[in-house]
This record gives structure tokens, sequence and C-alpha cells, in this order.
């Protein structure tokens, strides 16, 4: 992904989440930093390539939509998740909703991103 392709995202986003995807964004490049950051699906994702593409390879994905900001996880069914975060009913995704800059800076938000790029695949 260029720069630009990342401004014409970013610049794309209604102006009530703007905000909150930059803020989830700085704190997944410092957690991640050596996940690949893409567009996929209409949000930012982040994946490492050394274990696979962009889906056995996620680590996470921030999405906006419809006014809401979750960071998901697309193998989220695996994680630990002690403080009970993680909401949905997909087959494997989970995701966390996003109201505020201060749930993207909580630190079980930075463990969840850590336990996600560091699961083992066979």
């Amino acid at each position: 992904m260029t720069r630009a392709d990342l401004k014409e995202f970013l610049d794309a986003l209604p102006t009530e989440v703007h905000e909150l995807v930059v803020a989830l964004r700085k704190v997944i490049r410092r957690t991640i930093p050596q996940a690949e950051e893409s567009i996929l699906w209409n949000g930012l994702s982040y994946h490492l390539p050394e274990i696979g593409g962009r889906v056995k390879g996620a680590v996470c994905q921030i999405n906006a939509k419809r006014g809401q900001v979750t960071l998901d996880f697309i193998h989220g069914i695996r994680l630990a998740d002690p403080q009970g975060l993680l909401q949905g009913d997909q087959k494997s995704k989970r995701f966390v909703p996003m109201n505020t800059i201060a749930d993207t800076k909580r630190p079980e938000i930075v463990k969840l991103i850590q336990e996600a790029a560091a699961l083992e695949w066979a």
C-alpha cells in the first residue's frame, strides 16, 4: 500500500471516526511494526507475510462502518481474551468495539494484538 492509498483511505472516512481510526492505527503500528498494512474489505488490515497472506497471516483489521469503529481479529476464536472483550459469533472472527481514543490505548487491546501476532501455525 502506498502513502497515497493510505491518505485516500483515511481522507474518505467520516469525520466522526477519522481520529479514532488514526489513533488505533498508531497503536497497531507500534505494537506490531513488522506487520504489513493494506486496505482489505474496506478496512486497514495487518498481516505477517512470513506466516501467510492476508487471511492466514492476519493479525487484525480496523473497520469503520456506520459510524462504529471495530478492531477485528480474523482468528479471534483462538485468542485467550481473559477480560472478555471479544464479541461476535462467526466461526472464527471476533471484534472489539472502539468507542473512544482511550479505548485504543487500553493495555488489554495491546495484549490482544500481541497475542494475535504470536499465534502459531502448523
